[in-house]
């Protein structure tokens, strides 16, 4: 690719790292505004600003960017092969990925997002990547909103809230067939937006007809891919970003109705939470807000004098 742009989103760590490479004698100390450190060598300007975005223009940025960035600062390669690795990242499709599935709280969230070669540039240029690389939820919502105003109507979001999930989990019985029909819809909800897609691509969560199984008949005229670590793929990537945003956005929601911040995963803060939950609102307020096929349930009823038997049903 011929950019000459390029934008990261840093680390702390990788911060101070690029704040010392910089402060080396060969680069050339500018003045930019809301910078922590600019400076500029031939061909190529590098900006580190105080939200921890790093901005490399000019002709040289791709050259730096390969071969002193990604060894010395991120310790991987982000571009400069992609194009020989996996050309077909280059090429229309859609990436699909989750959020909110190892979360007790909260719902299932599910997004997908179209691509072409012009995309996967600017979405290079942003510094999107997985959203598990992406320790701060305040960066994931705000690259959230760039990618949507970039891909405009081209991308789509289904969110399973716990209702529903609970509802969908007593019959289903199991987590990857409901995450194969939440992935098919995100899959047929974009081709109504981009319906000459010509494939579709996401991670390796379980067998690909489970998900073939649940397209209708638009979906089923797209090649479906599924592989490990797809979240490499710039479209699994914005899709990502765009399902945890979604994630994020609805437990901030949550919180606010019942005045509390409601955390994530399944740790003893979770416990807590819920164990408060019940208390002040009963067994059932747990089909409202979490997850309750997980283990955490049992424990967290225990805890306050409940059992399963208390939980009203889910139909």
């Amino acid at each position: 690719m011929n950019s000459n742009s390029f934008t990261f989103n840093l680390t702390a760590a990788q911060q101070a790292d690029t704040f010392q490479l910089l402060k080396q004698l060969k680069y050339i100390p500018e003045s930019v505004p809301h910078t922590k450190i600019a400076v500029s060598i031939p061909d190529c300007r590098i900006n580190l600003y105080n939200s921890g975005k790093l901005v490399v223009q000019g002709k040289g940025a791709k050259d730096w960017v390969t071969f002193t960035l990604e060894p010395e600062i991120l310790k991987e390669v982000s571009l400069g092969y992609e194009e020989l690795n996996d050309p077909e990242a280059f090429q229309p499709h859609m990436g699909i990925d989750e959020s909110g599935k190892g979360d007790f709280f909260g719902p299932l969230v599910i997004a997908s997002a179209y691509v072409n070669e012009e995309l996967v540039t600017k979405l290079r240029e942003m510094g999107v990547r997985d959203s598990k690389k992406i320790s701060s939820d305040k960066v994931a919502l705000s690259m959230a909103r760039d990618i949507r105003k970039l891909l405009g109507d081209r991308c789509a979001l289904v969110t399973i809230g716990p209702r529903s999930y609970n509802r969908m989990y007593s019959k289903i019985r199991n987590v990857n067939k409901m995450l194969a029909w939440g992935h098919a819809r995100a899959i047929e909800n974009l081709l109504e937006k981009v319906p000459d897609c010509p494939r579709a691509l996401s991670d390796k969560f379980g067998p690909t007809h489970q998900i073939e199984r649940a397209l209708l008949e638009k979906g089923k005229k797209i090649r479906l891919d599924q592989r490990i670590k797809a979240e490499s793929d710039p479209a699994v990537a914005a899709a990502s970003i765009l399902a945890r945003a979604g994630f994020v956005y609805a437990l901030q929601k949550m919180g606010k109705e019942h005045n509390t911040l409601i955390p994530k995963g399944a740790s003893d803060k979770v416990r807590r939470e819920a164990e408060k939950m019940i208390a002040e609102h009963g067994p059932g307020i747990l089909l409202n807000l979490a997850k309750c096929h997980f283990q955490t349930t049992d424990k967290v009823l225990a805890e306050v004098g409940y059992s399963r038997k208390d939980l009203p049903p889910t139909n």
